[in-house]
């Protein structure tokens, strides 16, 4: 009985610590990011979504990351799986129009920008930026 009394408490200090860790994992890697440490962040980004699979943010940052990089395939994977956690991420979806922007997917741009006004708070004014860039790649095109 005294065997498994202690075993029921290593367990449960176990789990705890685990769960503590994860609740860590986030705080530190943001910290590292607001830093410019983005190889550290970038690992305990990726050890966070390890133990939080759904954690949009980890997703996000890493987009992040992975545009100052320069690394377009990761960014885009990360964008995307962010888009689908969260739809409504403001952030991921000016992102993703940015990446379509550089593709000269004008179609999606602008298919794109208008789900972007429904869910904007606080990028709204990048609606307008999108749409004169658009306009500036017409122009080009027609020349």
């Amino acid at each position: 009985m005294k065997l498994v009394k202690i075993l029921l408490i290593f367990f449960f200090c176990n789990l705890t610590s685990i769960v503590l860790a994860k609740a860590n994992f986030f705080a530190k890697a943001k910290d590292l990011y607001d830093k410019k440490k983005y190889e550290d962040s970038k690992f305990l980004f990726q050890r966070n979504i390890v133990f939080n699979p759904k954690d949009a943010k980890s997703y996000l940052y890493l987009s992040k990351i992975y545009k100052i990089e320069e690394n377009d395939k990761e960014l885009e994977k990360n964008v995307n799986t962010t888009l689908l956690l969260e739809p409504n991420n403001e952030e991921a979806m000016y992102m993703l129009m940015e990446i379509e922007l550089e593709r000269s997917n004008f179609s999606k741009v602008s298919e794109l920008t208008e789900t972007f006004k429904l869910i904007c708070s606080s990028l709204c004014d990048k609606t307008a930026s999108v749409k004169e860039r658009l306009k500036n790649f017409e122009a080009k095109d027609e020349s």
